[in-house]
């Protein structure tokens, strides 16, 4: 019997497409991989994808081309678009243990030569200088109320300490802040990325993905060069942006809607428990289910769910049972809702109709006027820019103000949203948008939900402890 090799290809050795390369033509030639590579040149790699990956369409070949790229100094906005693509793996500068310069904004060249220029860069820096302002009076606040540890140092505590009061001052930090991110994508997802680059409304993002293209085609010069505007995008963007349709400004207790679940949701998942260890058909397995007791039905939930620890991933079973939530969230919080990639994600643009929400530490520290004078004069600016563009309004908003997000998601990816941003290192904004959503999933499927390892924590304790009232 052959003996068996696990071995990696590097791509210190050969490049990303010569890798791809050898993984397709394993399909069908019998030798190692090793020597299928040693047989490749990059000549031979390149016409083996413009006749299949490109000729005949075969592009899962693809994605056994793997990149690393690196964003610096995009803006916050422009990363939403870099981040919305699934099948790939970020990772950005954190506004919650990293602290911004009073520059550090990008300025959009649709504004050049514009008579709101001046404006838009005065009302940055008023919101820059009110985030440095505000660090050292919260800071203050958050070192007087903790336990300094035996032996710990000024620096060690601030260290510690850190995200307490960068985490409330970064409710000022406009979409305009400019950060890096860090993306690992293979070239299929990627050809995709550059098309909704090209092809979106910010100048800013179609010259990053002019610069992704670029980068990509020294590594892939075959898998993306055919990745141009998609007018598909540009034109029914552009057709349903042009729809006038009211909107409404957020009221208390709109912060989580559950406008939608599979009723059957727990009767589904217990049938395909059933259906993946036994032999029957799913229609005896759920008529099977649907004939038992509660308390069967409840021992059975244990069975598939009682030995699970908070790092274990149930199984995927759950996903026969989902919802869609219409919440409402602070762009802070969404900065950190949106990495939940597993999820159908659909965000409304950056707006400040929907208000925004002050940290109780804020308040104490005496810096509301401050505060609230910087979120007026955003509010009055985005009026202006919106009426120019609204694309570029979105810019000048900051992490306070409130952002409507769709998002339709299984119980499975319930489980790891809800664990993780429920977690007591987790932001609060967060936190809160979580203990909304188990509360909501508990109401309606308690026999599965009821296995979550969550802190003893509400998001009303959230809510009172973190936000001064409205």
């Amino acid at each position: 019997m052959p003996e068996r090799q696990i071995y990696l290809l590097s791509p210190r050795e050969f490049s990303p497409e010569t890798i791809a390369v050898a993984f397709a033509k394993t399909s069908r030639s019998p030798e190692s991989f090793r020597e299928i590579a040693a047989g490749l040149t990059e000549e031979k790699s390149a016409q083996f994808h413009e006749k299949w990956v490109v000729g005949y369409g075969h592009a899962s070949v693809a994605e056994h081309a793997v990149l690393h790229l690196a964003f610096e100094n995009v803006s916050r906005l422009a990363i939403e678009c870099i981040e919305s693509n699934r099948l790939a793996s970020y990772t950005e500068k954190s506004t919650r243990y990293q602290k911004w310069s009073t520059d550090n904004f990008l300025v959009p060249p649709e504004l050049d030569g514009h008579p709101l220029r001046p404006e838009y860069v005065a009302v940055c820096r008023q919101l820059f200088q009110t985030y440095a302002d505000s660090l050292d009076p919260v800071k203050a606040l958050v070192i007087a109320r903790a336990q300094r540890r035996p032996g710990e140092s000024d620096e060690a505590m601030d260290r510690r300490l850190r995200s307490q009061y960068v985490d409330v001052c970064r409710f000022l930090l406009p979409a305009s802040s400019l950060a890096n991110v860090g993306m690992t994508v293979n070239a299929r997802v990627l050809e995709n990325v550059i098309r909704k680059m090209l092809s979106h409304g910010l100048m800013e993002v179609r010259a990053i993905g002019e610069q992704v293209k670029s980068v990509a085609t020294s590594e892939v010069p075959t898998l993306v060069k055919y990745a141009n505007v998609a007018s598909y995008l540009v034109e029914t963007v552009a057709e349903l942006g042009a729809l006038d349709f009211p909107g409404e400004d957020c009221k208390p207790g709109d912060l989580c809607k559950l406008v939608d679940y599979d009723r059957e949701g727990e009767d589904r998942v217990l049938a395909a428990a059933l259906y993946r260890f036994g032999g029957m058909p799913f229609a005896d397995a759920l008529s099977h289910i649907r004939g038992l007791s509660d308390a069967a039905c409840s021992s059975l939930a244990a069975a598939l769910l009682k030995r699970l620890d908070p790092h274990d991933a149930p199984l995927r079973e759950l996903e026969y049972c989902t919802y869609i939530f219409d919440l409402v969230m602070d762009q802070g919080a969404y900065a950190e809702f949106k990495r939940h990639r597993m999820m159908t994600q659909t965000p409304q643009k950056l707006t400040t109709r929907l208000g925004y929400e002050t940290p109780r530490l804020i308040v104490e520290a005496g810096l509301k006027p401050k505060y609230d004078a910087a979120m007026s004069a955003v509010a009055e600016l985005y009026q202006k820019l919106h009426a120019f563009q609204p694309e570029i309004a979105q810019y000048v908003v900051p992490n306070a103000y409130n952002r409507r997000v769709l998002a339709r998601f299984d119980l499975r990816e319930a489980y790891a949203f809800c664990q993780l941003r429920s977690a007591p290192n987790a932001h609060f904004s967060i936190r809160r948008i979580a203990r909304h959503i188990y509360d909501a999933i508990r109401r309606v499927h308690p026999r599965l939900s009821g296995y979550m390892h969550l802190p003893e924590e509400t998001w009303q304790s959230v809510q009172e402890t973190y936000f001064a009232e409205p």
